[in-house]
Order: structure tokens, then C-alpha cells, then sequence
């Protein structure tokens, strides 16, 4: 049944630009509605073009949309035939209804086969393909494009050809595609080209905006002539792309057009109604244009668009914390793309700025066509639709506007994989029921698709009549308004969540975004200042410790006083002192360009490393604020602070590292001594100058800056100092481990972080995260990658190789106050090991892309890729804080993970692959904390990624910085005395801890068979609570359920030896076992005195839920012996019952061992509490991946179990 398409009657008055607004709302409706069924209305009876019924189809079926995404991503993309083979026979199993029987018996019968005959049978899939799409994308070949230009011509439209190419990574490619632009507009038969600034120029910062306006400028001055000067001009549209290409874009096009040689030159730009600054800069260009008209130049086009990046606008803002730049509905963007057209579509605008009406919306199209005939202005409107989509329609609107311009995504056979994201972009608008066009197909035949998208158009209608001004935008961050808090400025944050934990109680701080012009103002007069800066020097200055016995007799001063006004610090209520680090937080804010003058000034860091490392230094400040709280929550146990922490920052980064050691410390309660970098003292001063604004008693906190020589050992070895938090070298820790065996340090290590690249992964995608990952802050990250792992057809990939060869010669290096450089200095001359990566090649080795020194400094160096590195050679095996990288070669991901774990170290690694059995496996056998999926290794934030490594990357048993349970470091927990409950209950247990528990009973008295009891139900609540689950409390999505990135903190079991020391209690050895089982954790068990024989009995069964690896039973003396030879990670140690000093035993242990790094001890009291007992027996691993193809989910990935 058809809807009811009578012809139209009259249309009414539309009035005058001046009467437009009092117009009669429901009669313009009513006119549009008509004409909308008079176009429908020569559709019927009309033979459907063969694509758009299979476009049709698609759409109907449930599975179709699936099957054409997976089909266009994951069988035409992959370099790799046997990736693309396999992923074929992967969708063979569930083909949709929508294909020809033909098609359908193709794909059942080549899918099983495409294992065996990849070469064949892919390359004939991507042809079919191609012949499917063929009227979305055309072919670019010189010979074919002219036959298909002439062919589409064919009834009178115009073509709007938009070149498609390989992601632009560098110049070389956007050189490429800028040439490729360029024959495209000499040939005679090419009238109308669209060109992407993204395209012809790479590598852009919003933070340089004036450079980037002057480089692309300069690289579009050159086409825009040929165009211009030709003997037919050519017609050429600067296609605006995402919002923070917004300002950008007009600033190119407008400075483009006032050049002398093209100011009779007609061009065009486009516009996205979605965003509320549409209408701003459409009066902006509006006035502009009229200007030159009026000195004798030419007009402009605007196309007015809806939108074409919704799903990435939305992407950027969950992964920033910014708002959507786009209007928050459909309904709202169709208001205001009437709204946009409305303002432009009158008689004293055209003349200047004539439009381009876009879209398939035919009851937009009939509004504003109808608005335009009314106003006179006909004549200067151009309908424009997309090629290939409702093409009968289409066919309807061209007999009443007379002809169309039709955009034309064109692409060289060898570049087809790269109109995937156009694709599926297109296919996903298709499918949405938000879209018109998901109901296109069946306007005609179904009288509910018609009444619906009537109702959408009459309610944004009314919209527009209601509020006729433009909406108000929804990025406003000024970072020019901040203000100290004390001045009740901006600087001051909005309000706080309330104190819930880290939980509900916590909200990561938002970058600064570049893309404002308040924002580039405020960042470009930090970088002025920075030049000359000499902020923080004065505190350097004032607490500069003297040299020999005058500077060990002030460590001994400070100490004492320090260690002194801890006491009374740790007196104060959790409230208290949460309530001070939140204002912390909030002074951080406050004090953002300070902090980044300082840094850029002392540690080369550019705006865009520094703006986010500022954040985590305030992010640190209120997660920690509510770590207090959460630690004060724990029951069970009663936690004391230590009185005295002492924290050594590196240089790297130089204001949140320090900052996140600080204010853990003193969350936990603790007094803190930070001793700065040598390199950057004055960036550590500016930030505890902050906290000290911020409330923080000045004898809590202290300053010193303590040479290295023995004053600075004196400090970090002092027999009173609780904690040392070190953030450095593996070999650092050892040193000062070696000056005091039992030195309690808490550190974040040495890194030799990989990535892992298969055949199955997106490789421009994979170079772009590699080459950030490699080169952000030059190297000096101790997250950055310097090794990448190809698999089996990547090594010898020449795309990969070419896009990864063009954008690490594309990248710019230079000093922070150069606001285009990408690559900054070295915070120190190259030596050592890091001049002779960047000098000389291992066996093997060869140089892909050679660094260069480029001044006399030694601080500046190109990037260099070396290839051909072997396994176990130095460059495999050792850290390298600068700008080079290596590549390996593995011949599947057995051995890449080989290559991978195959180092003493464990920070980060990365894995880049799109096949989620790939990505299971790998996350099942890789060797580190933080683990990355389709991403960058580097810029872990707070809570969504918490950070710190396994294996030589971490130091004294430590927690994860940023993490749920890293203040807990800093104190010990004692037991809670409680008296035994007469319940012998053991429900809600796990079978295995029940097992272990009823087989210790007979050697417990009741008492310590209820403690041990107790224990146990404390570690089953920890764990359904925390340890045994993989929660993502940051919940990056874009709308609800639905998540483009996954930050998962989850609990790996880890191998500990236990021992129970002489004179230990048997409940306590048995709680501590308990916490073992309920981990999963491999334990070796040494005691002094015999184990329950029914306990070793259920061991010796097999059946036993504890995973006892041995059992020895030695006197104190032997054990400690055989501790000081194998040195196992992980030691549990049991003191004696009743031991005045519990740890005693734990720093005799540590003196066996010489202090080794390798060796981590807890020697705490055994306590009930499983919140304190399981995490010796746990690693904490933080996994991030990538959930979204193109902003879109991807589901392979968004739904694996973590």
C-alpha cells in the first residue's frame, strides 16, 4: 500500500526575508509535505536501480549491515591474504538474505575454501566487492574515470569528485594526495573538486594554529591557481571535517580567496549544521564574502551539511572529557540546519555567498527549495546529493531544481582499502533510524515510515520557529579565565563529586582543548613566557643544601622535624585531610600555566605533553583525596601511617609524578620530604608551592634539594626514613638498596616496552600509535615504545613500512617554544647508551630512518627506526630514553609474545590487532601491567589506566599509581581484636578454601579457627568486590552500554614464597594459606614447625585448592640462607606471635637478601581483612583497548571477556 501523494496545492507565502520569522509555521510544512509526495509519487511504478535495491536489502536484513562492515573491513582491508581469507570464512558462516542466490552460493563456497586458496579466492571476493559499491566509489583510473564521469553526466547533474587515498601519516603521502588532487583538476572533464585540509597536510597542531594556517596555505596555493587560471576553471569545495577543524578551515579558505591572483576565483567551503557554531560562522564567511564583493572580487559557496563525523565528534569528547561538540539530537541538528539555511537563503546574502543545499532529507530539501523560490534566491542554490543513494528519488528532485551535483568519492584501485571508513560511515547512516535514509527505501510503501519522518521534520520545524537565534556552543573551556582559588576565579573547579571513594567520589580533570581560540591565546603566551622563565627558582634557591657535614647535619635536622609534624598530620580526621588534598586539586587547576611555563622552560616539554601531565597532577590530587576515605573504610584491620616518606621524582616528568608520590603520602597521613630532579627543580618547586597554597602544613611537606653526593645518600638512607617513593632506573634502586638493605622503596621502574603488530591489524592505525608511542616527548617516557614486534607478512609489508617511514621523517623536532614541533629536546646532551643507539647498529641492524643531531646541543635529534634488530641483543634487551626505535621480526604471535616478555622488564606493551581471538590470547600471556589494545602505549590516566609494572619495572611489592590501592603502601595494618563467634558456618566460601580450611582445623584451637574462619569470608567478599572481578569504573562511552574504550583493572595471581617464622601462630600461617587459595597463586610454603598432616594429606591428594609448589620445613637461619641464593619476587612473612615488631622480620629478611630490588616482602601482622591479605598474592594488570572502528562499535572487542 502506498501513501497518499496528491499533488500538492498552491504553495503559500513564504513572505520576505524581513516576514520570513512570523511565516505560518504548519502552512510551510504542509507545502513541503506536498511536494514531498508529488516526488514520491513519480517513484512508483519506476524499475529500482540494482544497487539501491540491494542497498535496500541490506538494510532490511538483520544481519546485513554486519555482514557489508565486516565484509568491507575485515575481507577488502587486510594487506594479508590469509587474514583476509580467514575473516572470509568467518562471515561465510551466517550470509544475509539480502545478496543474489549467486552471490550467496559464491561466498558458502569460496568462505571454506579461502584458507586453502587465499590468492584466488580473495581478490576474486574483492572484486565482487567492488562491483557492489561501485556506485558509492568510483574508480579513479585515468582510462575508466572518463567513461564513468561521462556516464553520470548523462542526465544533466554535475560531479563533485573527492580523491580517496592512504591515511596521510607524513607528507610524502600527503604530497601524494595533493598531486593527485591537482590531475584531477587539470583534466577537462573534472569541473568540481572537494579537498580535506587533513589530506594534503599531516602531522597539524591546533596549539601552532597560525603555523598550520600558513603551511596549508602555502600547499593549497599552488591548486587553487591551476584551478582558477585554467581556461575552464576548475570549481574547488574545502570540506570541513571535525570540529576542531572549524576555525582552522575558514581561516585557510578565507586567506586562500584574499589572495590578489584568486580574487575573481569562486570557491566554495562547506559547513556542518550539527555544530551550534554553524550559524556564527556562516555570518562570520557571510560578511567576509560581502566584503569582497564589494571590492570587485568574486563570491563564495557554502554547503550547507548536516554532519559527517557524529561518531568520531562523540569518540573525542569520552576520551577527553570534553563536551559533544555536536547538538545533542537529531532533532536539534535539523532545526539547525533550517536554522543555517533560513539566514542564508535571502536576497541580500546571495550575491556574496551562494548554497549548496546537501543532503537526501526530501522534506528538508522541498522546505528549503520551496523557502528559496519564495525569496527569489532560486537561482543561487545548488541541491546536492550523495552518488549512488536513492537514486529514483533523487531522479524526482532533479525534475523540479533542474539538475543536481552529486558527491563523488573516487579511489585508485590500489587505494580501495582506504575508502573503508568512508564506507562504513555511509553504510552505519544508512542503518540508523535517526537517519532519513534508514527509512528511504520504504517511504513510498510504508505509510508509518512516511508519518514518522513527517513528524521529525514538522517538530525540528517548530524548533526553528521557537528559537530562532543560533544554539549556544558547547565547548566554552577559556583556559584565560583561570584565576588563583584564593581570588575565586575559574581556576576553581566545578564542584567536586560527592565523597564516595574513588568509585563515586572521583571525575578525571579534562584536558585543555586547542581547538578553542581563548585556549591557543593562553598557551601561546606561555610558551612567550617560558623562554625567559625563571619561576620556582626561588624555593630552588632557599633550599639548597650545603655540601660534606654541614649538609648531612640539616638531613638530620629536617628528619627529625619533618618525621615530628607527621605525627600530628596523621592526628588529623580523613575527612580533614581529603578536604586539603581536593583543594590541592583544585590550586593544580589553578596554577595549569604556571606549571607548563615551568616545564616547557625546564624540561622541554610541548604544550601538548605537558597540558595532559598537568592533569594527572591534579587527577592524582582527588583520586588520592578519596583513596583516604576508601583506606579508612576497611574493616577488619586498623591502618597506621608511616610517619616519614621521602620521594625521588624523575625528570621526565617533572610536576605529576611528583606530584602523585606527594599526595599519596600525604593522603595515607604520612610527612613527606620531596628531594627534586637535578634537572627539574624548579617544575617540583612550583608544584609544592601550589600544594602549600592549598593548606598543606609547610613542615609536613618539605622541599630539599639535597646534592648527589653523600648529603643526598644521607637523606635517602636515613634509618628514619618509613617509604621511598622512586619513580627511575631499576639500577637506581639497587644503588640505594645497596646503602640500606632494608630500605622499604616503593618504585616505578625501568621500561623495554613493545608492540605487537599481526596481519590482522589496521595498519595505519598501528604506525600512527607507534610513531606516538615512540617519539612524544622524544623518547624520555618511561611508557614509550622503543621496539615493535611485526608478525609474519607485516615485516615485509611496503605500506606499513612506507607510512611508518613517511611519518617519522614528517615529524617536527625542535624546543617547546617552537609551537609546530612535535618532537622536543632531550632534557640533557646524548651519552652513554642512548648516543650509541642513536649512532651506531648492533649486528644485523640497519637504519630505516637515520637520526640525526641537529645542532651542537646534543639535545635535538631527528627520530631514527633501526630494522633488523636480533632477539637477546642489546637493542632487544635495554632501555633507551631518547628517539629511536627498533623493529623485529616474529613469525607468529607465539613468538612475537617471546620476543615480548622475553626482557627483565614489564611496563607497558601494546598489541595491534582487529582479531579478537588474537587479542585473548595475547592478553593471557603477556608479561606487564599496563596493557594496550589497538592504541598508544603512553599517557595513562588516572583510575582509567593506573600505572606501574611487573617484573624489573616495579620495586618493593608496589600498587599501581593512580590506582585503588596504592595509599595503602604508605602505613601497615594491624589486626582488629575480636572475640570468636560461636558460628562454625563456612557457607558462601569457595570449595577450594572450605577444603583447605576444614583440613587445618585440627591443628587450631577454636580461636584461631575462627580468626582463620573470619579471614576467609573477608577474602571472598574482597574478592567478589574487587579482586576477582574486571571492572571498568571510567566508563569512556558514547552512549549507554555502549563503549569505544575499555580501561579494565583486573588481578593476575602471582608465584609467593610463605614463610612462617619461628614461634608463628598456626591460625596465622593458615590465614595467610587462605588468601592463597582464594588468589589462585602458586605458593611455596617454609615454616619452622610442621604443617596439620591432614593438611598435607589434602595437598599430597591433588585435589586441593592450594597450589602448594613445596614444602620445607627450616629454622629461621636456613631459610634465610636459601632466600639470600634463589631470591624468589614475592616473600610472605609471618612474624612470631606477640613480636613487639612485627617488621623486624621482614628487614632481617631483606638483609639476607643484600637489599636485593628483585625480592619484595610484606611483613605485616596477619590480619581478618582480604582486602589487605590478598595483595601479596595478586598483580595488578590494567588493560585498555580500543572498542570502536571509525566511532562505530566494534563489538569483537567491546564484548571480550576480560
Amino acid at each position: 500500500m502506498s501513501t497518499d501523494v496528491s499533488t500538492p496545492g498552491p504553495s503559500p507565502d513564504l513572505g520576505s526575508a524581513d516576514t520570513h520569522a512570523d511565516a505560518d509555521t504548519n502552512a510551510t510544512a504542509d507545502a513541503a509535505v506536498a511536494l514531498v509526495r508529488q516526488w514520491l509519487a513519480q517513484t512508483e511504478g519506476v524499475r529500482p536501480d540494482a544497487s539501491a535495491a540491494r542497498l535496500a536489502g541490506l538494510l532490511q536484513d538483520e544481519g546485513g549491515l554486519a555482514f557489508a562492515i565486516g565484509f568491507v573491513d575485515r575481507v577488502a582491508r587486510p594487506d594479508d591474504l590469509g587474514v583476509a581469507a580467514r575473516n572470509l570464512e568467518q562471515l561465510a558462516q551466517s550470509i544475509p538474505n539480502f545478496l543474489p542466490w549467486l552471490l550467496r552460493a559464491l561466498i558458502a563456497i569460496g568462505g571454506p575454501l579461502a584458507r586453502l586458496l587465499p590468492w584466488p579466492i580473495v581478490p576474486i571476493a574483492r572484486r565482487v566487492l567492488r562491483g557492489m559499491i561501485g556506485h558509492l566509489v568510483i574508480d579513479a583510473t585515468p582510462s575508466r574515470l572518463g567513461r564513468t564521469l561521462e556516464h553520470l553526466r548523462a542526465d544533466g547533474d554535475r560531479l563533485n569528485l573527492n580523491l580517496l587515498g592512504e591515511a596521510v601519516l607524513g607528507d610524502a603521502e600527503a604530497d601524494r594526495r595533493l598531486a593527485g588532487i591537482t590531475e584531477l583538476v587539470k583534466r577537462p572533464d573534472v569541473d568540481y573538486v572537494s579537498v580535506k585540509v587533513s589530506a594534503i597536510a599531516s602531522q597539524l597542531s591546533m596549539w601552532a594554529f597560525d603555523e598550520a594556517v600558513e603551511r596549508v596555505v602555502d600547499r593549497l596555493v599552488p591548486l587553487y591557481e591551476t584551478a582558477a587560471l585554467g581556461v575552464t576553471p576548475t570549481f574547488l569545495n574545502l570540506d570541513m571535517e571535525e570540529f576542531r577543524d572549524l576555525d582552522l578551515t575558514i581561516e585557510v579558505f578565507q586567506r586562500l580567496l584574499d589572495r590578489p591572483s584568486l580574487r575573481q576565483y569562486e570557491a566554495g567551503i562547506v559547513l556542518q549544521a550539527y555544530l551550534p557554531e554553524a550559524l556564527p560562522a556562516l555570518d562570520r564567511l557571510t560578511a567576509w564574502a560581502q566584503a569582497r564583493r564589494a571590492a570587485g572580487g568574486a563570491g563564495i559557496k557554502v554547503r550547507v551539511v548536516k554532519g559527517a563525523n557524529l561518531a568520531m565528534e562523540r569518540v573525542d569528547a569520552a576520551l577527553h572529557g570534553w563536551p559533544v561538540a555536536v547538538l545533542p539530537s537529531k532533532q536539534a541538528s535539523d532545526a539547525n540546519y533550517k536554522r543555517v539555511l533560513d539566514a542564508a537563503l535571502r536576497p541580500d546574502r546571495v550575491d556574496a555567498v551562494r548554497i549548496g543545499l546537501a543532503g537526501h532529507n526530501l522534506f528538508d530539501i522541498a522546505w528549503a527549495w520551496q523557502l528559496a523560490e519564495a525569496r527569489g534566491v532560486s537561482n543561487s542554490v545548488e541541491v546536492e546529493m550523495l552518488l549512488g543513494m536513492a537514486p529514483d528519488q533523487a531522479a524526482a528532485v532533479r525534475r523540479t531544481v533542474g539538475h543536481l551535483l552529486l558527491y563523488t568519492p573516487v579511489v585508485h584501485p590500489r587505494d580501495f582499502d582506504s575508502a573503508i571508513s568512508y564506507l562504513i560511515r555511509r553504510l552505519e547512516e544508512n542503518a540508523s533510524t535517526d537517519n532519513f535514509l534508514s527509512g528511504v527505501f520504504e517511504l513510498t510503501a510504508s505509510p508509518a515510515i512516511f508519518a514518522r519522518e513527517e513528524q521529525r521534520f514538522r517538530a525540528a520545524l517548530a524548533d526553528l520557529a521557537a528559537s530562532p537565534a543560533a544554539p549556544a556552543p558547547h565547548r566554552v573551556q577559556n583556559r584565560l579565565e583561570l584565576a588563583p582559588v584564593d581570588d575565586g576565579g575559574a581556576g576553581v573547579a566545578g564542584a567536586l563529586p560527592e565523597p564516595g571513594g574513588v568509585r563515586r567520589g572521583f571525575a578525571n580533570e579534562p584536558d585543555t582543548d586547542p581547538a578553542l581560540p581563548a585556549n591557543r591565546a593562553w598557551g601561546r603566551a606561555i610558551l612567550a613566557r617560558s623562554a625567559t622563565s625563571t619561576r620556582g627558582q626561588g624555593l630552588v634557591d632557599a633550599s639548597a643544601l650545603a655540601d660534606g657535614p654541614r649538609g648531612i647535619a640539616a638531613i638530620e635536622r629536617i628528619v627529625a622535624e619533618t618525621r615530628e609534624a607527621g605525627a600530628g598530620w596523621a592526628a588529623r580526621s580523613v575527612d580533614e585531610r581529603a578536604g586539603i588534598l581536593h583543594e590541592c586539586g583544585r590550586m593544580l587547576a589553578a596554577r595549569r600555566a604556571d606549571l607548563l611555563e615551568v616545564m616547557a622552560s625546564e624540561a622541554g616539554k610541548t604544550l601538548a605533553e605537558g597540558d595532559p601531565e598537568v592533569s594527572e597532577a591534579i587527577d592524582f590530587a582527588h583520586y588520592y583525596a578519596e583513596s583516604a576515605r576508601d583506606l579508612a573504610a576497611i574493616d577488619d584491620a586498623t591502618f597506621t601511617p608511616v610517619r616519614l616518606t621521602v620521594v625521588v621524582p624523575p625528570w621526565n616528568f617533572p610536576v605529576a609524578i611528583p606530584a602523585g608520590g606527594v599526595l599519596a603520602a600525604l593522603a595515607a597521613g604520612s610527612a613527606v620530604i620531596i628531594k627534586p630532579a637535578p634537572q627539574t627543580r624548579r617544575s617540583a618547586a612550583v608544584m609544592v608551592e601550589a600544594l602549600w597554597d592549598s593548606g598543606v602544613p609547610r613542615d609536613v611537606l618539605r622541599f630539599v634539594d639535597a646534592p648527589e653526593n653523600e648529603v643526598g645518600r644521607a637523606l635517602i638512607a636515613h634509618p628514619a626514613v618509613d617509604r621511598l617513593v622512586l619513580t627511575g632506573a631499576w639500577e637506581t634502586a639497587a644503588l640505594f638498596r645497596s646503602w640500606r638493605p632494608d630500605l622499604p622503596v616503593l618504585a616505578e621502574t625501568s621500561g623495554k616496552n613493545a608492540i605487537v603488530i599481526t596481519p590482522s591489524a589496521d595498519l595505519d592505525l598501528a604506525v600512527a600509535d607507534l610513531v606516538r608511542s615512540a617519539f612524544g616527548h622524544a623518547g624520555q617516557k618511561c611508557s614509550a615504545v622503543s621496539l615493535a614486534i611485526l608478525v609474519g607478512s607485516v615485516a615485509t609489508s611496503e605500506r606499513f613500512e612506507r607510512q611508518l617511514v613517511d611519518a617519522v621523517r614528517t615529524l617536527r623536532v625542535g624546543r617547546p617554544t617552537d609551537p609546530t614541533a612535535v618532537v622536543g629536546a632531550l632534557v640533557e646532551r646524548a651519552s652513554g647508551t642512548l648516543l650509541g643507539a642513536l649512532t651506531a647498529l648492533g649486528t644485523g641492524e640497519q637504519w630505516l630512518v637515520e637520526p640525526r643531531a641537529l645542532d651542537a646541543t646534543g639535545e635535538l635529534w631527528s627520530p631514527g627506526v633501526k630494522r633488523g634488530v636480533l632477539p637477546g641483543s642489546a637493542f632487544h634487551t635495554t632501555e633507551y630514553f631518547g628517539p629511536v626505535l627498533g623493529l623485529m621480526r616474529a613469525r607468529d604471535l607465539d613468538e612475537a609474545l617471546d620476543l615480548q616478555n622475553g626482557v627483565a622488564y614489564g611496563l607497558t606493551a601494546g598489541l595491534h590487532s582487529l582479531d579478537a581471538r588474537e587479542v585473548a590470547y595475547w592478553l593471557d600471556h603477556v608479561e606487564a601491567g599496563n596493557l594496550y589494545v589497538n592504541r598508544g602505549i603512553t599517557g595513562a590516566i588516572v583510575r582509567r589506566q593506573p600505572f606501574g609494572g611487573w617484573k624489573r619495572s616495579s620495586v618493593g611489592g608496589s600498587t599501581k599509581a593512580g590506582g585503588p590501592s596504592y595509599v595503602m603502601g604508605f602505613g601497615s595494618f594491624a589486626p582488629v581484636p575480636r572475640a570468636p563467634k560461636q558460628s562454625l558456618s563456612l557457607r558462601g566460601l569457595d570449595r577450594g578454601v572450605r577444603d583447605v580450611l576444614e583440613a587445618s582445623q585440627p591443628g587450631l584451637d577454636f580461636a584461631g579457627f575462627d580468626a582463620a574462619r573470619a579471614g576467609a569470608l573477608s577474602d571472598q567478599r574482597a574478592w567478589e568486590d574487587e579482586f576477582g572481578v574486571a571492572r571498568d569504573y571510567s566508563r569512556v562511552e558514547v552512549l549507554p552500554d555502549q563503549p569505544i574504550e575499555r580501561n579494565v583493572l583486573r588481578y593476575r595471581p602471582a608465584p609467593v614464597t610463605v614463610r612462617a617464622a619461628e614461634g608463628a601462630a598456626p591460625a596465622d600461617l593458615v590465614r595467610v594459606l587462605l588468601a592463597a587459595t582464594r588468589a589462585g597463586s602458586p605458593v611455596a610454603v617454609s615454616a619452622a614447625a610442621p604443617l596439620p598432616a591432614s593438611l598435607l594429606g589434602l595437598l599430597d591428594s591433588g585435589a586441593s585448592g592450594l597450589r602448594v609448589t613445596a614444602v620445607v620445613i627450616e629454622p629461621d637461619t636456613e631459610f634465610a640462607g636459601r632466600m639470600a641464593v634463589e631470591r624468589p619476587a614475592r616473600i610472605r612473612v609471618i612474624a612470631p606471635e606477640g613480636a613487639n615488631d612485627p617488621h623486624a622480620t621482614g628487614r632481617a629478611l631483606l638483609e639476607a637478601v643484600d637489599g636485593a630490588p628483585d625480592v619484595a616482602v610484606w611483613s605485616g601482622p596477619v590480619t581478618a581483612s582480604g582486602r589487605v591479605e590478598l595483595l601479596p598474592f595478586l598483580r595488578e594488570q590494567a588493560v585498555s583497548i580500543t572498542a570502536h572502528r571509525f566511532g562505530n562499535p566494534y563489538p569483537a572487542l567491546a564484548e571480550l571477556p576480560l
